[in-house]
């Protein structure tokens, strides 16, 4: 059995990105995003997303809409959809998403925004395979 205090270790985590546990269907992972930055636009064809919001304060677009995003939010992200989230607060913008199935590699971690698009352009972050 895998247990979290989810909120503690998203808080906890000073990294853009960290896998905490692969499944075969899904995928666990917390994610910091500092001020004014961004997780970045993105389309996952095949793959469902639901982000929780632990702390900071940012801005969801997904299909086009915008909504405000704070502490205790959630947003599910549909396969296919075109999506982005921002932090627009002078902290940093915490949260922890499932992916189904799995999106990155397991037990990936990326300090940064760009060490994980440098990861993914290099094919370096795919993830496992059954």
């Amino acid at each position: 059995m895998e247990h979290y205090t989810i909120a503690t270790v998203a808080e906890e985590s000073p990294d853009f990105r960290r896998v905490l546990w692969t499944g075969e269907h899904t995928q666990l992972v917390v994610m910091t995003i500092p001020p004014g930055g961004e997780i970045g636009e993105e389309v996952h064809e095949d793959i469902d997303q639901i982000l929780t919001f632990v702390s900071g304060i940012g801005e969801a677009i997904v299909s086009g809409q915008k909504r405000k995003v704070a502490q205790g939010d959630l947003v599910v992200v549909p396969a296919g959809k075109k999506h982005n989230f921002v932090n627009t607060g002078e902290n940093p913008l915490i949260l922890y998403t499932v992916y189904g199935p799995p999106e990155h590699a397991d037990g990936a971690v990326h300090k940064t925004k760009e060490e994980a698009d440098a990861a993914e352009e290099a094919g370096k972050d795919e993830p496992p395979t059954s």
